[in-house]
């Protein structure tokens, strides 16, 4: 399911909300072609009000978010957010979503986890509901259930319907690694967002579920690079970034991201740099990121060389690629090998 025409992202993590840096970055991006930003989230700044700065001083780049957390809203407070800026931007948010793990979930947000197929499944359809804005929202779900009903509701609730103009068209793309959270964004949602994907072991991971992906599914993964004479420099840049998700993002025994590198084919690798980051050397669990998967993983070296890995990234079933530079100083070289 290969896409001729793939688009340009790009990734805004690193800026923390500093508007100075937005504002200069939004407006490069802008001028030197990519079609979209991207903002993300975890538990420092949130994912939308960056996005909401950025549609004031842009007029034409689309907004994502890659991600925003479910958890940390409820399905409804993230249809107002989207409905107030998608008339704010005049229509051009890309909502992303995500399920986070447990340990921001339980230990930021003060909420339980929840298992994210069933989760994902029942906040998409309210969701989708509340941003229609055409019949008061109504909910009986496993999670969900709107008006509120359990057993410390005042019985006051009531079915409201938002007065905002509609917004149900915005497309909602979810980050699923897992093969049945993967397989449920392919039924239920407009796109995925994967994050370490692979342009050469893809197909293991998510083939199955992409095979059935209706036309127009989108699928945006974020990508690090880092654009420099020196390859063996560049991939020491991005090495942290790709050993911080294999081994600290998340438990031993519930990591995301480890999981889907060892199905990739890296289970050595991956159980050694868990084993160093988890007993807190770091660095040793950076240097520990074989070379391989590096390049696997990431867009590293001169731009040269960086178009030849980017015909291998065009092959696959993408229709948007993320680029998250080292440096905003990348971003119109980046831009210019596209």
């Amino acid at each position: 399911m290969a896409h001729s025409k793939i688009t340009l992202g790009l990734s805004l993590a690193g800026t923390h909300g500093d508007a100075a840096a937005l504002a200069a970055v939004a407006r490069r991006a802008e001028e030197s072609g990519y079609d979209s930003v991207w903002t993300n989230e975890a538990w420092g700044n949130d994912a939308f009000t960056p996005l909401a700065y950025i549609a004031a001083l842009t007029s034409r780049l689309r907004l994502g978010t890659a991600i925003a957390q479910m958890p940390a809203r409820t399905p409804a407070t993230t249809a107002m957010t989207v409905l107030t800026l998608q008339q704010m931007s005049q229509g051009r948010v890309v909502l992303g979503l995500g399920a986070s793990g447990p340990q921001v979930v339980e230990g930021w947000h003060g909420v339980p986890y929840r298992a994210p197929v069933q989760m994902t499944r029942e906040y998409l359809t309210v969701l989708r509901k509340a941003l229609a804005a055409t019949e008061r929202l109504e909910f009986a779900g496993s999670i969900f259930t709107i008006p509120y009903s359990g057993p410390d509701a005042t019985g006051q609730g009531r079915a409201l319907r938002s007065p905002m103009p509609a917004a149900g068209d915005t497309p909602i793309l979810v980050a699923a690694m897992g093969p049945k959270n993967v397989a449920m964004a392919v039924a239920e949602s407009d796109g995925l967002l994967p994050y370490l994907w692979s342009p050469t072991h893809w197909r293991g991971s998510w083939g199955e579920a992409l095979e059935k992906a209706p036309d127009g599914f989108q699928v945006a993964p974020t990508v690090l690079a880092c654009v420099g004479e020196d390859i063996d420099a560049c991939r020491d840049q991005v090495r942290p970034r790709i050993a911080l998700h294999i081994g600290g993002m998340g438990s031993r025994t519930k990591n995301f991201y480890a999981a889907l590198v060892t199905r990739y084919g890296y289970a050595e690798e991956v159980r050694r740099i868990q084993d160093l980051y988890l007993g807190g050397n770091r660095a040793a669990a950076s240097a520990a990121v074989p070379d391989q998967l590096v390049d696997d993983l990431a867009l590293v070296g001169p731009l040269a060389h960086i178009a030849d890995q980017l015909a291998l990234w065009r092959e696959g079933p993408l229709t948007t690629l993320i680029v998250e530079p080292t440096d905003f100083a990348m971003v119109e070289p980046i831009a210019s090998v596209w």
